[in-house]
């Protein structure tokens, strides 16, 4: 009987992240199979705990950003360690999926013996604590930011195994935590449940669509300043934003500022906001970092052509001049260009979305890619000695 797949993460089991888009695919492939798994987080804890707890997070806010993501983290972490005490209480084998290194460190104090391994997948981009950088939470080289790096360090070569979205987080880990070159690893990208079955075909909307947080590190000032670029060229771009955050009065009132504010609608949340995708002739994505980039996939598996900036992981989602290009940062005059040559020639988009949409079902859809993930979850007493003699292996899908 094939060993238990526990998913560990600090997340709510319903929300439109990278992450929970991510475990919800692969919770969804692993029941299709009949595998036995589960999902833990600190809302398996008493809600009569855990929310009043989480609620004070709002009234630390407003006086003390560093304080919140402090606050944040240590209760986060400290009713997941209380559920996976539960969880693996019972020491029968299995195998932690971590999704960030908080739910790595939870799992590694409550298991019960070393045949109840932990994998962790390396979803932050660069480290957890830019993340929080980039929010303009916490100030990069601050004390709270050393000490979310030094978390990171201690808790990353000692899981059984390590997951990276993207060769390019494999590469940024072992550089800053050289110790980690000897942990098993396999380099696995997001993957996706392929959408486009259930859905009806529509006529697009509007030209552009762009999903995300509305803040600094999603940097959507930029896809306002193409398009507003787009208009001096004599070209009228539809943007739609979705997404909610602190940088979006700011972003409204650019808009108006550059002349631009019929031509972008703001959706704000939307939940499920991928139904949206259907409704736009392309996706545009302008953050300054991804290790991957999972909202691209989804992007793909409608068949979008994709523009975003060859940052992180992205290279590895897409092929410049297949299924999209590679627009610059700095330049919105020449992404602009790029935009409006590939949109307004039919041929080359028919061309760019069918590519997108073989991408996706050939490198990103979870029947493709599920299993290798499986596969190294319950197979790791056996992976484990053959890849501690060199670095480890690559899978590269």
């Amino acid at each position: 009987m094939p060993q238990k797949i526990l998913i560990a993460t600090i997340l709510r089991p319903e929300g439109d992240t990278g992450v929970q888009s991510h475990f919800r695919a692969f919770l969804s492939w692993l029941e299709k199979k009949a595998l036995p798994a589960s999902l833990v987080t600190p809302y398996n804890c008493h809600r009569w705990q855990v929310f009043p707890t989480f609620a004070l997070r709002r009234l630390i806010d407003p006086f003390c950003k560093p304080g919140s993501v402090w606050w944040y983290r240590h209760w986060h972490q400290f009713f997941l360690k209380r559920a996976m005490r539960a969880a693996l209480a019972d020491g029968k084998p299995c195998s932690v999926y971590a999704q960030c290194p908080l739910s790595a460190a939870a799992a590694l104090s409550t298991r019960k013996t070393q045949d109840q391994r932990v994998v962790m997948v390396a979803h932050f981009n660069i480290s957890q604590a830019d993340e929080w950088a980039g929010k303009g939470m916490i100030r990069e080289g601050s004390p709270l930011y050393r000490s979310i790096q030094k978390f990171e360090a201690d808790v990353l070569p000692r899981v059984d195994g390590l997951i990276f979205v993207s060769d390019f987080m494999r590469g940024e880990v072992t550089v800053r935590i050289p110790a980690t070159a000897s942990v098993p690893y396999r380099i696995v990208p997001n993957f996706l449940a392929d959408p486009y079955r259930n859905i009806d075909p529509k006529e697009p909307e509007a030209d552009l669509i762009c999903i995300g947080t509305l803040e600094p590190r999603k940097n959507q000032r930029y896809a306002l300043e193409i398009v507003a670029a787009a208009k001096r060229l004599g070209r009228r771009l539809s943007l739609t934003v979705v997404g909610d955050g602190p940088d979006r009065s700011m972003l409204e009132a650019l808009a108006v500022q550059l002349g631009i504010g019929e031509q972008v609608a703001f959706a704000g949340y939307v939940s499920n906001a991928v139904s949206l995708m259907p409704l736009h002739r392309a996706f545009l994505h302008v953050a300054l970092m991804e290790s991957f980039g999972i909202v691209l996939i989804e992007a793909m598996a409608y068949g979008l052509p994709v523009f975003a900036p060859a940052v992180g992981g992205i290279p590895e989602v897409f092929i410049e001049g297949s299924e999209g290009r590679f627009i610059p940062f700095g330049n919105a005059d020449t992404a602009a260009r790029f935009i409006i040559d590939l949109l307004d020639s039919p041929q080359a988009m028919k061309a760019a979305q069918q590519a997108a949409r073989e991408r996706f079902l050939a490198h990103f859809e979870s029947a493709r890619v599920a299993e290798k993930l499986a596969g190294f979850l319950g197979q790791e007493s056996r992976i484990a000695p053959q890849m501690s003699a060199r670095k480890s292996e690559i899978t590269l899908i």
